[in-house]
Order: structure tokens, then C-alpha cells, then sequence
């Protein structure tokens, strides 16, 4: 069978972290894409680990490139282009800079890459993915936010400290828009089976809320720019899923129809992803205090979103 064609758009950290995870785990043949500036960096990325490959035995071919033809019938899309976060920055901040390039890439991936299962990583991540599905008319399951994953990943670490306990046996979904108004779902959050509530103090889960929702500003902070290890492993987490047909239940930002009670918004809800892209969204039971935080935050995503219908 042939080999899978994978284009990640933006050779920056997250981008070259994707584009190694990607190799590694032989899940396709990568292309690195920049902008006509950043080409050569693209390229030596790409040899850099083409070479890395020969060390550690994967037969994954990586190649740098400023020209969307080499994306020519991509099977999946990883968007990360953008300006990435600085400290002091909201996501919300970056979304006059980074509209443009979205769109940019919308109307490239419509061009040359129309069938891709197309994983967005950039921000403000529920306004950037909705305005590629808007500028593309892709189907409603071909496109996804990565952020749940994510989020739901940092809520697992903090509560696995917390508790003393492995990660592995953590499972736990955060739901919502990608920013400080996101929502985990303690109701749906247990160590191997055990509600969490039952071995972690309340005021040490509200803290650990807190955290959550503050992740990604956590490492703005500490490093000057945005988080790339895990966004890069949880985007590559929803591509294998499709590309394996896995039927992976995630918590992912997909298109809502009527779903939670929203419509023509892209926010944060378990999605199960599998050879069709997004194939299932998964309405699970909220409590009346999730069910309000859920609507505060769809809020503030339909208020970026605003901004970008009228830009």
C-alpha cells in the first residue's frame, strides 16, 4: 500500500516536533511547508530529520517546500501557521494576525488538497478552524480543532500528581473553547473507574481547574512562547486516528449542528474520529453548573467568531 501523504503548514516548533512524531511513527510521508522566506529553514528541517531516520530506523520521507503543488493530494492537513503567543497575549489577541493566513491556507488546501482530514492547531483555534471550513466548504467532519486533547492531557497531568497516581489511569475531558473559559467535565473525570472526587479534595480539584484553563499560558510565560510537545502529540493523536480508522473518542473543536444546543460554531465536545474524519460527536449527560459554564464559554468563542465574520 502506498505510503500516506501528510502536509504540515508551518515549520516552526510545533511543526518540526509533528513533522518528527510523524516520521517516527511511519505514518506517512511528511511535507514541511513555509512561506518563500522560511523555505530554506523548512529544508534543512526536513534533511535534519530525514537523517535522524537513518539513526533511528524509520523509512518516512520528510521534504521542505514553499510550494503548495508539493501538498498535492495531501491525505492530512496540519495547520500551525500563525504568530504563536507571547507572554501577556490572549489567544483572542492573535486573531487580526492571524486571519489572513488561515484563509490563505483555505484557499491553498481547496486548491490542492480538497479530500484532507485537516487537524488546525492555530489561534484563536475555534475562529481559525471555523473560517478554513467556511473559505474551504469542506464536509463538516473533515475539519477539527485540536484543543481538547490537549487540554484534556493537562488536566489529566495535574490530577495525576495531585492523586499520586499514574497518567495512564487518568481519564478525564475538557470540554469547550480553547482559552480560560474551557470546561472540565468532573463528572465524567475518574482514576481507573474511581471518581476522582473521591480521592482529591474539592479545593485541590478547583485549583486544578484553574491551572487547566491556564495551561497554555503557563508556558507562554515560562518559555516566552507558545507549548509544542504536546500540541504536536495530540494533533498526531487525531491524524493516526484517522488514518487507522481507529474510531477514537476525543475531545476535539468540530462543526456543531444542534449538538449541546449550538449551531454553526466550532467548540470543544467528545468526537469519535475514525477513516471519515470527525464521524460522531457524542452529546454525554452535564451537570446544570456544566451545562452553564459550557454556554459562558460558547459565548466567548461566538464573539471571536463575530470578529471574523465581519473581517
Amino acid at each position: 500500500m502506498a505510503r500516506k501523504k501528510i502536509g504540515l503548514i508551518g515549520a516552526g516548533n510545533i511543526g518540526g516536533e509533528l513533522a518528527r512524531l510523524l516520521a517516527n511513527k511511519e505514518l506517512g510521508d511528511v511535507w514541511l511547508y513555509d512561506i518563500p522566506a522560511k523555505e530554506n529553514f523548512a529544508k534543512g528541517k526536513a534533511l535534519d530529520l530525514e537523517q535522524n531516520g537513518a539513526v533511528l530506523g524509520y523509512d518516512s520521507f520528510v521534504r521542505g517546500t514553499s510550494n503548495w503543488a508539493d501538498l498535492e493530494g495531501a491525505d492530512v492537513l496540519i495547520v500551525t501557521a500563525g504568530i504563536p503567543r507571547k507572554p501577556g497575549q490572549s489567544r483572542d489577541d492573535l486573531v487580526a494576525t492571524n486571519l489572513p493566513i488561515i484563509r490563505d491556507v483555505a484557499n491553498n488546501a481547496k486548491k490542492h488538497a480538497p479530500s484532507a482530514f485537516t487537524i488546525v492547531i492555530s489561534n484563536p483555534l475555534d475562529a481559525m478552524v471555523y473560517e478554513f471550513k467556511r473559505v474551504t466548504g469542506c464536509a463538516k467532519g473533515m475539519a477539527v480543532g485540536m484543543a481538547g486533547v490537549l487540554d484534556s492531557a493537562r488536566f489529566q497531568l495535574f490530577l495525576a500528581r495531585e492523586a499520586g497516581v499514574s497518567v495512564k489511569d487518568v481519564r478525564a475531558m475538557v470540554l469547550g473553547g480553547h482559552g480560560d473559559d474551557m470546561v472540565p467535565v468532573l463528572t465524567m473525570t475518574t482514576i481507573n473507574g474511581v471518581p476522582v472526587s473521591s480521592l482529591i479534595a474539592k479545593d485541590k480539584i478547583g485549583a486544578i481547574i484553574e491551572r487547566t484553563r491556564k495551561g497554555g499560558g503557563e508556558i507562554v510565560n515560562l518559555m516566552g512562547t507558545s507549548a509544542y510537545y504536546a500540541p504536536a502529540s495530540s494533533a498526531v493523536a487525531m491524524a493516526e486516528a484517522f488514518l487507522f480508522d481507529q474510531k477514537r473518542l476525543l475531545a476535539g473543536a468540530a462543526y456543531l449542528d444542534g449538538e449541546f444546543g449550538y449551531k454553526d460554531l466550532f467548540m470543544g465536545v467528545p468526537v469519535v474520529i475514525g477513516a471519515k474524519g470527525v464521524e460522531r460527536i457524542i452529546e454525554i449527560p452535564l451537570s446544570a453548573e456544566e451545562k452553564a459554564m459550557l454556554e459562558k464559554s460558547a459565548k466567548s468563542v461566538q464573539s471571536v467568531v463575530d470578529v471574523v465574520k465581519k473581517s
